[in-house]
């Protein structure tokens, strides 16, 4: 039975106050005034450290343990999201993903084989999981955008380029952003980008 997710939320901020803040809903709040933003954990302790949480192992880079991986937490995530949508009476018209590394890879896997088309996807610094398959499993083709560093040393930034061939192979359409000397992490291009995104698809 698939996990219940939990984590910080951020109300609209035409009904929040100042402290209702998490991770990236400041720098996007303005543009999205009466969005929610939601930040589930992952449902796994992380294996590779005393703290924090997965959707799948980091200690393997088989390709095969990786789309199992993602197939056990593709569960948890999906029941995640019919229940905040049920919770809200929103559909996925209403609803984009916003991941970054593995969250990017749950993103990607999770979102175009939805029976109901999400506004859109933002991936920062992540991987497309097993493109080869997509074809065969897509139901769905949200649009896309792709945000990577160059100087990424955890996940390679020609991660970027596999995943928008297999997502474009699929039907799905793909913006990129490549942010120069940025590592694993995401700059004030990358936000801005995505802010932009977010506010085009789900005001589209």
């Amino acid at each position: 039975m698939p996990q219940t997710l939990s984590g910080p939320s951020r109300p609209p901020q035409s009904g929040a106050d100042g402290n209702d803040l998490i991770g990236l809903a400041p720098y996007w709040a303005p543009l999205l005034p009466d969005a929610e933003f939601l930040s589930p954990n992952a449902p796994f302790p992380c294996d590779m450290a005393p703290y924090g949480f997965q959707w799948m192992s980091v200690r393997t880079q088989d390709p095969a343990e990786r789309l199992a991986g993602a197939r056990d937490a593709a569960s948890h995530l999906n029941n995640f999201l019919d229940e905040e949508l049920a919770k809200r009476d929103l559909t996925e018209a209403d609803c984009a993903l916003v991941g970054f590394s593995q969250g990017t890879m749950m993103s990607l896997f999770v979102g175009p084989r939805r029976e109901r088309q999400l506004a859109g996807i933002v991936g920062y610094s992540g991987r497309l999981i097993a493109p080869a398959i997509l074809n065969d499993e897509i139901r769905t083709r949200p649009p896309v955008l792709l945000v990577h560093g160059t100087d990424d040393p955890t996940v390679p930034y020609l991660s970027m380029a596999e995943a928008e061939a297999g997502l474009k192979a699929a039907g799905i359409a793909v913006e990129t952003l490549s942010c120069p000397r940025v590592g694993h992490s995401i700059d004030s291009d990358g936000l801005r980008r995505g802010g932009e995104f977010l506010h085009r698809v789900l005001r589209s």
